[in-house]
């Protein structure tokens, strides 16, 4: 589980620092939007 949570916070954390050099809001939620459904695919889906 600590690595699990690790995990998480370690992709959060590289997220911020892309949305920080992004200037383009719509870019960067296709970019949310893409990254929920692939980590959805692999953590609960067989």
């Amino acid at each position: 589980m600590k690595k699990l949570i690790g995990l998480v916070a370690l992709c959060i954390a590289i997220g911020m620092l892309v949305m920080l050099f992004m200037t383009n809001r719509f870019v960067g939620l296709i970019l949310i939007i893409l990254l929920l459904l692939v980590g959805y695919n692999f953590f609960c889906c067989n």
